[in-house]
């Protein structure tokens, strides 16, 4: 009996602010490929500029998939996530079209990469319990709580991620081992497709001022107007998606705690961190071809062309600098 035919898949991954959707938009255009979203903050609806969501324009131009399929008080957890995704890159392919996943959301990724460690059953005493903790203390409060047992988790996990603080805590109580040492055995080693992953080498000096740049670039865009609407369709900014970087800080100069200057600098400082994160996030993945920025575009149409149609295996990840 023949073996099944392992669907190819491009992934072009790496920090915010590094240009990954740009280079996903050319090389897709170019192979006639179809973009399956990674990133989790644009599967939400009405969250468009603080997301840097595609333009209609960009659309048209490349079928995306996953993007604005829930509303804000509709999470898509990670588990949900993998399995629509892999529905839509199987039907991809089975039109015979290429397939990227574009993305810098970790998790996310990863559990396309190799599944995903399930865990325990959800425990609905200890989820109430945690938040009423985190509705007296703070979610920050929480995390430091994580942080105590399990650093590596924490540090992956952002402060005010309430489900994923929660879920980790829960592992943590119901198992006696940190949710991270779970995920390590399970290593998300069992991939269901043909991997070429693929990130832009970007020094940390550009990304940073390529961060500050988009969220001017956002604010200007009208970024204060669609926290706004937001806030008045009654959409609470206590959890995800809402209470992510850049919705957060300005939620709160819209309450009245924070000035808009302040809240510009705080949203831009926490993009910063979270890029640091996901920057040492990748690098530490097996399997990432890093890319010269100058030359990333022509040498990601002749991977991915080479790739897609059969003539080059995955290759080894290249030295980051």
């Amino acid at each position: 009996m023949n073996a099944p035919v392992r669907i190819r898949v491009g992934f072009i991954v790496g920090p915010t602010g590094s240009g990954k959707t740009a280079l996903a938009l050319e090389v897709a255009q170019a192979l006639g490929a179809e973009i399956v979203n990674a990133d989790s903050r644009l599967f939400y609806c009405a969250m468009d500029i603080g997301t840097a969501k595609p333009t209609d324009d960009e659309r048209r131009r490349v079928p995306h998939h996953l993007i604005d399929i829930r509303n804000p008080d509709e999470p898509l957890d990670v588990a949900a996530f993998g399995a629509t995704a892999r529905e839509r890159i199987a039907e991809i392919a089975g039109r015979g079209n290429p397939v990227l996943v574009v993305g810098g959301s970790g998790l996310y990724l990863r559990v396309l990469r190799g599944g995903i460690f399930a865990g325990p059953p959800a425990s609905p005493e200890i989820r109430a319990r945690l938040a009423a903790i985190a509705a007296e203390h703070g979610v920050p409060h929480l995390h430091e709580s994580l942080r105590a047992v399990d650093a590596v988790a924490a540090n992956r996990i952002h402060v005010n991620d309430l489900y994923r603080i929660t879920r980790a805590l829960e592992v943590y109580e119901l198992s006696g081992e940190p949710i991270s040492r779970h995920q390590e055995r399970h290593a998300f080693a069992q991939s269901d497709f043909d991997e070429l992953t693929l990130a832009i080498e970007t020094a940390r000096e550009l990304l940073y001022e390529n961060i500050d740049r988009r969220f001017d670039a956002m604010v200007a865009a009208g970024l204060v107007d669609e926290v706004r609407a937001l806030l008045s369709a009654g959409y609470s900014f206590d959890r995800q998606p809402l209470n992510s970087i850049g919705y957060a800080e300005i939620a709160a100069y819209l309450r009245g705690e924070l000035t808009l200057k302040a809240a510009i600098e705080n949203a831009k400082r926490e993009s910063r961190r979270l890029a640091k994160r996901q920057l040492t996030w990748f690098r530490h993945q097996p399997g990432v071809v890093w890319l010269d920025p100058l030359r990333a575009p022509g040498k990601a149409r002749e991977m991915l062309a080479a790739f897609f149609a059969g003539r080059a295996a995955p290759q080894a990840a290249l030295p980051a600098s």
